[in-house]
């Protein structure tokens, strides 16, 4: 945040001193908002962005000092400069105690209310950076990383370490639950950007119109009901990575203004008409078929390619069985601590239907099993007969296989992905010992190493 990106709060009840001082900071390159009346200004900051305030003393309704003691029970992050003209030592002690960034006399000299209104501005940068970056050191050093001893994830960690020290755009696909946002901050914090803020944005979860102005911000007065300033996604990224969830969901004319961005490194507030340039990694996900969606004219095919610099593919938890084991481990002390219970051991049994069921909603429908049976169950173990009928239902489960299939595949291939399916689950169940696979499917071992090969399924 640079001295005229710092949007300033005014607040004096008399109106003529109250356009002068506006004026004077505007002409300096601060957006300022002027209010005179401190009740109002109050609820201004309800539903704006303010980075400092300066508030007249004696004022009616409320002083200097009740906006002062508002702010800071309320809005702790925000300077606050007073101005009177009834300045005293004694007076000025109080207002430095109660929180107040700096205490200005009247009548006062323009260089001085601007440098202290430079530093104040230094600090709410300092401020948002601290915000940003502890919600991020939270992610970065807490129980969310990303888990797996399989080839599959160790092939996902190794394409990170390779891309993370670039700037390159990086395309994350994989169906939904497979953890495409941990893989997100995993390329922020391993890039030299780690020290900037990640920002997240799901296109799915906000229509065409509240998107735009989420990702590009918006000047007061754009739209209906914007009463202020407000910053966007793109803008509050700056110096870091903004990560675009479900990608594929964009509408055609965001997926415009998405491709001069990621060209030009520049975009415009929404009713705005001044450019504004920004230094960010952007990092997108998809559960689509993008390729599929350009061939159909759903997505810009430049737009695509722009994003698509580096693609990392994550592969549904069905296909990484042998990550099982460390995520239930993972998910049992994270669910523990979150519940304050304590953690419960899973029996053989249960291991079994677990490592072999197929994981329509891959990782985040593992960890909500998981939580409803430590919550649910009373004892300290956690047995077959205690998950959900969907995980131990043989019949469920192959018709959940069955429904995950592709409608337009040929009978040939829908016989080869359930027999592949069928020789996961009994890998999963004799704990990767391919003899002990081999006897429950009823065929000799070379014959499993052959479909092995066939269908490039890891044994062990």
């Amino acid at each position: 945040m640079t001295d005229d990106q710092c949007r300033l709060l005014l607040i004096d009840d008399e109106k003529n001193y109250l356009l002068i001082l506006e004026t004077l900071l505007q002409d300096a390159g601060y957006p300022v908002t002027a209010i005179n009346d401190p009740e109002s200004a109050l609820a201004f900051l309800d539903e704006s962005e303010v980075d400092v305030i300066i508030t007249d003393m004696k004022m009616p309704k409320l002083s200097g000092k009740d906006v002062l003691t508002s702010v800071k029970r309320d809005y702790p992050h925000i300077p606050v400069l007073v101005m009177t003209a009834f300045g005293s030592i004694d007076s000025a002690v109080d207002l430095m105690k109660m929180g107040a960034f700096d205490y200005i006399t009247k009548p006062f000299s323009n260089d001085d209310l601007l440098l202290s209104i430079r530093k104040a501005s230094e600090l709410a940068k300092a401020h948002r950076q601290y915000r940003l970056l502890h919600e991020n050191l939270e992610e970065r050093y807490g129980l969310h990383r990303i888990i797996g001893i399989g080839k599959g994830i160790r092939a996902v960690l190794s394409l990170v370490d390779k891309a993370a020290p670039s700037k390159s755009n990086v395309l994350i696909s994989g169906e939904s639950g497979t953890g495409k946002e941990l893989v997100a901050r995993a390329l922020h914090f391993a890039s030299p950007r780690k020290d900037g803020p990640f920002i997240s944005v799901n296109c799915m979860a906000l229509n065409p119109g509240v998107l735009e102005s989420e990702l590009f911000g918006h000047e007061k007065g754009s739209f209906t009901g914007a009463v202020a300033l407000r910053r966007g996604r793109f803008e509050l990224a700056n110096g870091g990575t903004l990560f675009l969830d479900e990608i594929g969901e964009l509408s055609p004319d965001l997926q415009v203004k998405l491709l001069r961005v990621l060209q030009e490194r520049k975009f415009e507030r929404v009713g705005g008409s001044g450019e504004i340039e920004v230094d960010i990694r952007v990092v997108t996900a998809t559960n689509k078929d993008l390729p599929q969606e350009v061939e159909k004219g759903n997505f810009r095919e430049d737009l695509y390619y722009r994003l698509n610099v580096v693609s990392i593919h994550l592969p549904p938890l069905r296909e990484r069985r042998e990550d099982i084991p460390p995520l239930l481990a993972h998910f049992m002390g994270k669910i523990a601590q979150e519940n304050n219970i304590t953690p419960k051991s899973i029996s053989p049994e249960a291991l079994e239907y677990l490592s072999g069921y197929e994981w329509p909603g891959n990782i985040r429908q593992l960890e909500n099993v998981l939580e409803r049976c430590m919550v649910m169950v009373n004892g300290e173990n956690i047995s077959a007969a205690d998950l959900p009928p969907e995980v131990k239902d043989e019949d469920a489960q192959l018709k959940n296989a069955l429904d995950m299939l592709p409608v337009e595949m040929n009978l040939a291939d829908t016989l080869d992905r359930l027999e592949a399916a069928i020789i996961r689950r009994a890998l999963a169940r004799a704990d990767f010992v391919q003899v002990k696979a081999a006897d429950y499917l009823g065929i000799s071992k070379s014959l499993l190493q052959y479909k092995l090969r066939k269908y490039s399924i890891t044994g062990h």
